[in-house]
C-alpha cells in the first residue's frame, strides 16, 4: 500500500441542512451498511459450515464466487467498454484479493478453530486502520479492538497449527488489500459494476482450484443450491453494502469497524448454535464495541469540524 493519505478518503462527507447544520443520519448511514454486511456474513458462515463436508473448503469458495458473480453480472450488467487501463488494473487486483481472502480463510478454518482464525484475520484491517489514519487517537481505538479480539480468541495461540495461523494471517493481509481496492473500485466504476466485474475475475481465477479439490461434487444440485445461498449471504449482500459504505466512509474507520466481526460471530454462534459466551468473551466483545464506537465518533467529529 503506497501513500494511503492520498489514495484513501481523508474524511467522511457530511451533508448539510438548509441552515448549514450537519445531518447526523447521513454520517451514520455508512456505519449501518457495514454492520448489516457483517451480520449477513455470519449467517452465511453458519450455512457454509454445513456445506464444507459436501464440497470441501476450496469447493465452497468456488461455489460462493461463481454464484455471486452470476447474480451480480445479471443484476448490474456492467459496461465493459469505456474504462481505462488503470480502471481495469484496479478491478483485477480487487477480484484477485477477494478470491485470495476467501481461499486463505477457509484453508485456515480447516486447520484451526474458527474463533482463532477470525481473530488472526482481523489483524489485517486493524493494521490498515493505523497505517491509513492521520490521527493518533485511531491507533488507540485499534489497540483496544486488538485487545478485544485477542481475548475473544482465548488469549492463547501457542497450540495452533502453524500453517493454519499462516493462512489466517494471509487472509488478514488480503482483507486489508480488499478494503483498499474496494474503495478505489467504488470510485472508478458506477453503482456496483466494479464489484460484479471483480467477482467474475475472482471466480474465474479460483475455479481451477475448486475443480481439482471437489471435482463432480460441485455439480450436485443440493450442493449448488446451498452454495448459492452462501454466496448471497456471504458475498453478494455484504460486499455490495461494504462497497457502498466505502464511498462515504474512510478506509481507516471501516477497518476498525471490521473488528466487530468476531463479536458478530460470537452472537451468531449463541443464537444459531447455542454457544454461550464466557465472561472473558463477553469482555472481549465489549472492548471491540467500545473501540468501534470510539472510531466512529472520532470520524463524525472530524466531519463536523470540516463543515
Amino acid at each position: 500500500m503506497t501513500a494511503p493519505s492520498t489514495d484513501l478518503p481523508s474524511s467522511t462527507p457530511v451533508a448539510t441542512t438548509p441552515t448549514g447544520g450537519p445531518r447526523r443520519l447521513g454520517s451514520l448511514g455508512p456505519v449501518g451498511l457495514v454492520l448489516a454486511g457483517g451480520v449477513s456474513v455470519q449467517f452465511g458462515a453458519a450455512l457454509a459450515v454445513t456445506l464444507m463436508p459436501r464440497a470441501g473448503a476450496l469447493g465452497v469458495v468456488t461455489l460462493r464466487l461463481l454464484a455471486a458473480a452470476i447474480v451480480l453480472l445479471v443484476v448490474c450488467r456492467p459496461r465493459l467498454r469505456g474504462h481505462s487501463r488503470t480502471d481495469w488494473g484496479t478491478v483485477v487486483v480487487f477480484g484477485l484479493a477477494m478470491a485470495a481472502m476467501n481461499g486463505l480463510f477457509y484453508q485456515a478454518v480447516d486447520r484451526i478453530p474458527l474463533g482463532a482464525a477470525v481473530t488472526l484475520e482481523v489483524l489485517g484491517p486493524l493494521a490498515l486502520s493505523v497505517l491509513a489514519s492521520r490521527r493518533a487517537v485511531n491507533a488507540v481505538w485499534a489497540a483496544l479492538a486488538l485487545t478485544g479480539v485477542f481475548l475473544l480468541g482465548g488469549g492463547d495461540f501457542g497450540a495452533l497449527d502453524p500453517l493454519g495461523v499462516a493462512f489466517a494471517l494471509g487472509a488478514g493481509a488480503m482483507w486489508a488489500a480488499y478494503i483498499v481496492f474496494s474503495a478505489r473500485t467504488g470510485r472508478r466504476f458506477p453503482q456496483a459494476d466494479g464489484l460484479a466485474l471483480a467477482m467474475a475475475i475472482g471466480a474465474l481465477a479460483f475455479l481451477p482450484l475448486g475443480v481439482v479439490e471437489s471435482g463432480g461434487r460441485l455439480l450436485d444440485p443440493v450442493t449448488v443450491a446451498l452454495g448459492a445461498a452462501v454466496a448471497v449471504l456471504s458475498s453478494v449482500l455484504p460486499y455490495t453494502l461494504e462497497l457502498l459504505a466505502l464511498r462515504r466512509l474512510p478506509a481507516s474507520t471501516f477497518a476498525v469497524l471490521m473488528s466487530l466481526e468476531p463479536g458478530l460471530a460470537a452472537l451468531a454462534g449463541f443464537l444459531i448454535l447455542g454457544q454461550a459466551l464466557s465472561a472473558l468473551q463477553a469482555l472481549a466483545v465489549a472492548l471491540v464495541i467500545v473501540a468501534s464506537m470510539g472510531a466512529v465518533r472520532t470520524q463524525v467529529g472530524r466531519g463536523k469540524a470540516a463543515v
